[in-house]
């Protein structure tokens, strides 16, 4: 796999868990029970991040070698991973929502 290749695949999975806390209300896409908190959101979020460096690294892996990263690189990555969000979040929170009858 092509370094440009992998940088794609992992945007793409990024933005996919970026947004499923915000479209879904299963918890972990698994369990089905009422409405989600905005706190349980931001757990699922969090619990996407994680799995998002996961992918990361295992990608950078594939293509070469692992760089060792500091603190600097989280914060960049989880701030990437928050702008990746704003869609689902958006749609979940700041939509005009239609009247119900």
């Amino acid at each position: 796999m092509s370094v440009a290749a992998a940088a794609l695949l992992w945007l793409v999975i990024g933005f996919v868990l970026a947004n499923l806390p915000f479209l879904t209300e299963r918890r972990f896409l698994l369990i089905t029970r009422g409405e989600k908190s905005f706190v349980f959101r931001l757990l699922e979020l969090l619990v996407g991040y994680a799995l998002t460096l996961a992918l990361g690294f295992l990608l950078e892996g594939a293509v070469g070698r692992i760089q060792e990263q500091t603190w600097n690189f989280y914060a960049i990555t989880l701030l990437m991973f928050l702008v990746l969000a704003y869609p689902g979040f958006v749609w979940r929170y700041l939509r005009r929502r239609s009247a119900r009858p």
